[in-house]
């Protein structure tokens, strides 16, 4: 299973492409589980990246752990969540978002 990230260029916040925009929250990110899903969402992405909306394109490996989407690798986590030593900052400071770390 795979969800597809960026960076937003505007403000370098890390988005999540589902519903079929650039979203800032993980949990309604698209999951994609075949090569053709990926081959579509990579050709979305990369229509972004050329219209200069994202930049630092990537498709993830996630598993979904009681209904939640977790990435497999730390630093998606990370990339979730925000800075690991200061949970006042980042997305985890938003209280109405939900954490992937």
């Amino acid at each position: 299973m795979k969800i597809m990230t960026a960076n937003r260029l505007v403000d370098g916040e890390v988005v999540w492409y589902g519903n079929g925009q650039w979203i800032e929250t993980i949990d309604g990110a698209e999951i994609v589980v075949d090569p053709a899903e990926e081959a579509r969402l990579e050709a979305l992405g990369k229509q972004a990246m050329a219209a200069n909306l994202i930049l630092d394109l990537a498709l993830i490996d996630i598993e979904v752990v009681d209904g939640a989407i977790r990435p497999k690798r730390l630093r998606e986590r990370i990339r979730a969540a925000g800075p690991t030593i200061r949970n006042d900052l980042g997305k985890q400071a938003r209280t109405q978002l939900s954490r992937a770390a």
